[in-house]
């Protein structure tokens, strides 16, 4: 009973609009005094500092960085309009565009928020000027950010892999098969859709020349994503080496190739970095003082030995774990659910022989669509909030994204290849 007493306040103060991390550290205060342990409070000070300081954890505001200035230094037009190129005259054209274009940018960002919030604002209003319901513009934008922390750089993938000790490099390569994959899943869904409703495909005529200089300034900003994928593969460094370097080149881009990041914006960017960093870091920080307050009440052993009966089966423990999973997606941010389940799931799914990069893979795209959810579904209140068109028309617009990421999610449960094959031949 104490156990469902503790998640309960944690919900309940997330539901009231208390801030996530202040959520959880009333929710370990409580554990401590149901259990009788309020003289373990300096040592939930202790866990504190140290869930915040981990050295893995410097690659997070820096993958922000580097986002933000892809965003801020004009880089994301060009992708744009390379995406239109390249599937604008598919039925639905501008919807594929938002799909292509966010699967580019989540090369450079690794932050789903960041490619709704950014990208989606300019990705909503043209598509709404061509034609398209502001609600299913809005919708498939939401949908298609998902993309963002799977294919790699992934902040998601970092706080995974600094809680499991798993390589940030193969999970990293383990995303790329599955967020192409979502990519398909969310065309196809618009494909349906956009023939149902007689949706307008792209009608701008690009000559020869401008279709070969477009596709090659998109290639200029890629340039990041192909300096991360392949300096890690080849173990020219890590991967918080791998962010600081691609902030370095998007700094060079936004200031000598496309001269649009002036002083006054860098600083800007920075403000927001620190922001966003210190947000998530606060969060991962009282997530591991969290952890501990529900180690002591024994919660981590009591569902360990409930999933160990299912995980006999690894195909009904995969499917135990997708349940719960999307369920905490629904109440619980992203960041604060890796930090809590994984040292619970992890060592039970290494047990019976699922690889922990894929499992890594399973549970972001889960985490992925929980975003999409409320009642806590940030990607969904960043899309209303940036569409201005309210929850419940963009929600009826979302099912059909929903349900393919779904099917996906069920693809890559049972079919490890996808998640496995690349960081197998790079190792």
């Amino acid at each position: 009973m104490d156990i469902i007493f503790v998640f309960a306040i944690l919900v309940v103060f997330i539901l009231l609009g208390v801030p996530v991390a202040f959520s959880m550290g009333i929710a370990t205060f409580l554990a401590l005094l149901i259990d009788g342990s309020l003289s373990m409070l300096p040592v939930i000070g202790q866990r504190i500092y140290s869930g915040g300081t981990g050295f893995v954890l410097l690659a997070i505001p820096f993958y922000i960085l580097s986002g933000l200035l892809m965003n801020g230094g004009g880089m994301t037009d060009q992708l744009m309009k390379a995406s239109d190129i390249l599937v604008g005259r598919l039925p639905g054209g501008l919807a594929h565009v938002n799909i292509l274009t966010s699967m580019l940018f989540s090369g450079m960002s690794g932050s789903s928020v960041a490619d709704a919030s950014g990208v989606g604002s300019v990705e909503i209003e043209m598509m709404e000027k061509a034609g398209y319901d502001r609600d299913f513009s809005a919708a498939i934008t939401a949908a298609s950010a998902t993309i963002g922390p799977v294919i790699p750089p992934s902040i998601p993938f970092v706080i995974y892999g600094a809680i499991s000790g798993v390589s940030i490099g193969k999970l990293f390569l383990g995303g790329l098969i599955p967020g192409v994959a979502m990519g398909i899943g969310l065309a196809i869904a618009v494909a349906i859709l956009s023939i149902i409703r007689k949706y307008p495909r792209s009608t701008v005529h690009y000559g020869f020349v401008e279709i070969i200089v477009t596709l090659l300034k998109a290639i200029v900003p890629m340039g990041s994503f192909i300096i991360i994928i392949f300096g890690i593969s080849e173990g020219w460094f890590t991967a918080t080496e791998a962010a600081i370097v691609a902030c370095l080149y998007a700094m060079a881009l936004g200031t000598f190739v496309y001269r649009s990041l002036t002083l006054k914006a860098f600083m800007d960017i920075l403000k927001e970095t620190i922001r966003n960093s210190v947000r998530v870091i606060l969060i991962i920080a009282v997530a591991a003082a969290y952890a501990y307050a529900l180690t002591i009440l024994q919660v981590p052993q009591r569902l360990s030995a409930a999933l160990t009966a299912i995980a006999v089966n690894p195909v009904a423990f995969l499917l135990a774990c997708n349940a719960l999973l999307l369920l905490l997606g629904c109440f619980m941010e992203t960041i604060s659910i890796i930090t809590l389940v994984t040292p619970i799931l992890l060592p039970i799914a290494t047990s019976i022989g699922i690889d922990p990069v894929h499992f890594g893979v399973i549970m972001v795209l889960n985490l992925m669509i929980g975003q999409l959810t409320p009642p806590v579904g940030i990607l969904l209140y960043s899309v209303v909030t940036v569409s201005q068109r309210p929850m419940k028309g963009i929600l009826k617009e979302l099912w059909p994204y929903i349900l393919a990421l779904f099917c996906v999610l069920m693809v890559i449960t049972f079919v490890p290849w996808f998640s496995t094959y690349i960081p197998s031949i790079s190792a």
